[in-house]
């Protein structure tokens, strides 16, 4: 740049210094977001005898005639009294991830502590294509695909049937009439179009609408056409709660087929 009295000067431009700083702002952003990306994967720890036949299938995928998922503290609660009450079952695996409300179970090689969310497997010995899954962990929107993807990538999907045990409160159900007290908890039911079997209670009205997991695994064996039905348990009580578990009894009649020999229900103390 040349002065009034021809003095040459070096230019000096703010905009390739703002440019510089704009491209180091981009890439610590992409470094943050890697970073907060796998700390947000979803990881699946399996025993080592699991571990071994999902090496030895050559697919990397077990055999799995049924699979049990039971989301919501009072849904686990109802297959720890009423399924896996009997020393016929074995912890397989967990599924380990990090997010706001679920910090505890990402440890991956860390026994988890007695009473933490989770969300644990448990295969039954006498038929081992009938696994459980146990999920009263926090499983945030961005994960829950990773979960469904991952979880059933490690089954084969030829002959796989899912049942879903959900909690949900009260308040979230939108009807036109008055619930009276005594009518709560109740049950309601959604099933895929690939599901044959008939529900064993009212199915869920519109326009309530599913969310969070149990909403995730519909959705996954509605689009791979595996039959799924779940049965969602609206109840006033967060809390684990005995009349909100026997709300779920009526599908023993379907958990009794599946495993032989299970003992009769036990019976649970009243709220």
């Amino acid at each position: 740049m040349a002065t009034f009295f021809g003095e040459v000067l070096s230019v000096y431009s703010r905009a390739v210094e703002e440019d510089d700083d704009d491209l180091d702002d981009e890439n610590e952003d992409e470094q943050i977001h890697r970073e907060i990306e796998e700390k947000r994967e979803v990881h699946i720890a399996w025993c080592p005898e699991v571990a071994q036949s999902l090496e030895d299938s050559g697919s990397n995928k077990l055999q799995c005639s049924d699979l049990i998922i039971a989301v919501g503290t009072n849904a686990a609660g109802f297959l720890s009294a009423y399924v896996l009450n009997t020393e016929s079952w074995d912890a397989v695996g967990h599924v380990s991830l990090w997010n706001e409300r679920s910090r505890g179970s990402s440890r991956q090689s860390i026994a988890l502590l007695p009473g933490e969310p989770a969300c644990l497997f448990y295969r039954h010995r006498d038929n081992p294509a009938v696994l459980v899954c146990q999920s009263t962990c926090y499983i945030a929107e961005d994960q829950l695909f990773q979960w469904t993807e991952k979880v059933f990538g490690c089954l084969q999907k030829r002959g796989l049937s899912v049942m879903v045990l959900s909690d949900s409160p009260v308040a979230e159900y939108k009807t036109p009439d008055y619930l009276y007290g005594s009518a709560v908890p109740f049950l309601r039911s959604l099933k895929s179009s690939a599901s044959e079997s008939q529900a064993l209670c009212p199915a869920l009205e519109q326009p309530n609408i599913l969310t969070g997991l149990p909403a995730a695994v519909l959705s996954h064996c509605q689009v791979h056409q595996i039959p799924a039905v779940l049965y969602q348990c609206y109840t006033d009580v967060i809390s684990p709660d005995s009349i909100t578990m026997e709300t779920y009894k009526p599908a023993l009649l379907c958990l009794s087929k599946l495993v032989k020999g299970q003992p009769c229900c036990p019976v649970l103390n009243p709220r």
